[in-house]
């Protein structure tokens, strides 16, 4: 009789121990989630900063929106001759400025007879003081950009007014001359010219 007193006293004693040892680890779960839920409620303020910082972006939207509708009306075309490129911005609203590289026609570096080339679709149009005209041109030579520049005026008048295409293409300035420099081959001088032959 007396082993089975101290039998139950030592399964009481473990139940004991097993009830606290449980209600310890109940209480550090209990303080965990509270740690928990004090770490999870700090982006909450941060949401709400975030939020207040909204309408700067929404202002932003609105600018950048009113900036394309004012840009609409505005052409683009490209002209290429050679290695020249010219990209041409037409807007209708103008008295006939043209900007070469950010100096007028007047002023650039292209010569008299260049000049009229680049005017040639604007007086077969009859528009030479009407419209503005932002041009930026790179690569190649004088010739060759002056064509560049008047293939992309070109380009923009037929964009603008697709009645104008005719006769800008029975004169010629709608087709991009595929001309180009040949390149020399070896054993010849030039592309083509073969040093002078002698019988001696």
């Amino acid at each position: 009789m007396p082993t089975t007193k101290k039998a139950t006293k030592t399964k009481k004693t473990a139940a004991a121990s097993s009830k606290k040892s449980s209600s310890a680890s109940k209480a550090k779960k209990a303080s965990a989630t509270a740690t928990k839920k004090k770490s999870t409620s700090k982006p909450s303020s941060v949401k709400k900063k975030k939020s207040t910082s909204k309408p700067s972006s929404v202002k932003k939207k609105k600018a950048s929106s009113a900036a394309a509708k004012k840009s609409v009306n505005d052409i683009w075309a490209t002209g290429k001759r050679k290695t020249a490129i010219a990209r041409v911005k037409f807007s209708p609203e103008g008295k006939g400025d043209i900007l070469i590289n950010k100096l007028p026609l007047v002023d650039c570096h292209l010569a008299k007879d260049l000049r009229k080339i680049v005017k040639e679709p604007l007086v077969l149009v009859e528009r030479e003081k009407f419209f503005s005209w932002m041009i930026d041109v790179r690569g190649g030579g004088t010739k060759g950009q002056a064509e560049a520049i008047r293939l992309g005026i070109a380009r923009a008048l037929v964009a603008f007014n697709p009645e104008w295409r005719k006769e800008l293409k029975a004169a010629g300035f709608l087709r991009r001359d595929p001309r180009k420099k040949e390149r020399k081959k070896p054993g010849l001088k030039r592309a083509r010219r073969a040093p002078q032959w002698s019988k001696r």
